[in-house]
C-alpha cells in the first residue's frame, strides 16, 4: 500500500475550513438537505440556535476532503462513522485534524477531530485503502 505517511501515529497536516453563510447554505443545498435550519435564520432561533447551522452532510463532505487531500489519489474512503458535537455557525472556522489510530494491511484508519472556537464540532473514524487493494 502506498498510502503516504500510513503508521499509527502519523498525525494529519491541519486544515482550517472559514465557514460562512453562503458555504453553509451551499452545503446543504448540495447535498439536498432542505432543513430550515440550514438556510433560515429566523426558523433556526425559533428552534433554540442563533443562526442557521451546518448540516452533517456538509460535514461529511469536509471530512471526505480532508482525508482525500491526504491520501491523494490513490486512497478510497470505505468508512466513515462521525458524531456531531457543538454545531458550526456562520462566522466560525472549522479545524480539522486526525491521526492514524490502526493499520492494516489493506486499510489505514483514520480519527479525525473538527472543532470550532466553541469545542468539538465532529468527531470520526474514516477508513481507506488504496484503489485496487
Amino acid at each position: 500500500m502506498s498510502l503516504p505517511l500510513h503508521t499509527v501515529g502519523t498525525r494529519l497536516p491541519e486544515l482550517a475550513i472559514a465557514l460562512d453563510r453562503t458555504a453553509i447554505v451551499a452545503g446543504a443545498l448540495a447535498s439536498q438537505d432542505f432543513e430550515d435550519v440550514h438556510h433560515d435564520p429566523g426558523k433556526a432561533q425559533e428552534r433554540g440556535t442563533p443562526d442557521i447551522f451546518m448540516s452533517i452532510n456538509t460535514t461529511n463532505g469536509h471530512i471526505d476532503r480532508y482525508i482525500t487531500d491526504w491520501t491523494g489519489p490513490t486512497g478510497r474512503i470505505t468508512s466513515v462513522k462521525l458524531r456531531l458535537g457543538i454545531p458550526n455557525f456562520p462566522g466560525d472556522t472549522m479545524q480539522l485534524d486526525g491521526e492514524v489510530v490502526e493499520r492494516t494491511e489493506r486499510e489505514t484508519t483514520i480519527a479525525v477531530t473538527g472543532s470550532n472556537a466553541r469545542g468539538v464540532h465532529v468527531t470520526a473514524r474514516v477508513t481507506v485503502s488504496e484503489v485496487g487493494a
